[in-house]
């Protein structure tokens, strides 16, 4: 059971399991939406004043979004170094190196 106006951890791990792709863009706009209404109400909300679920949920989220940044860390630093690679071999190719 989740608290008044909070998403339970059920939702959040249908949401997180369901891929994009399967989703309609209104569903992943609403999914955007509540979620960052439940990060901020979770932001505001005194531990002590959360059931044990809506702990477990905020825990849950936490980690999953920590997960996604990380992620996308990675395919930003993938994405930086075949740029370079590319430009390099685009430099190779048209006589323009550096010396």
């Amino acid at each position: 059971m989740s608290d008044l106006g909070r998403k339970g951890l059920g939702d959040q791990a249908k949401e997180k399991a369901t891929p994009d792709s399967q989703k309609s863009t209104l569903d992943q706009a609403k999914e955007g939406a509540s979620g960052a209404y439940d990060r901020a109400a979770s932001a505001v909300q005194p531990e002590e004043n959360k059931s044990t679920s809506q702990k477990a949920g905020d825990t849950f989220r936490s980690g999953s979004d920590d997960a996604s940044e990380n992620s996308k860390g990675f395919v930003a630093q993938a994405q930086d170094s075949l740029n370079s690679a590319g430009q390099a071999i685009s430099d190779t190719l048209s006589g323009n190196q550096k010396k």
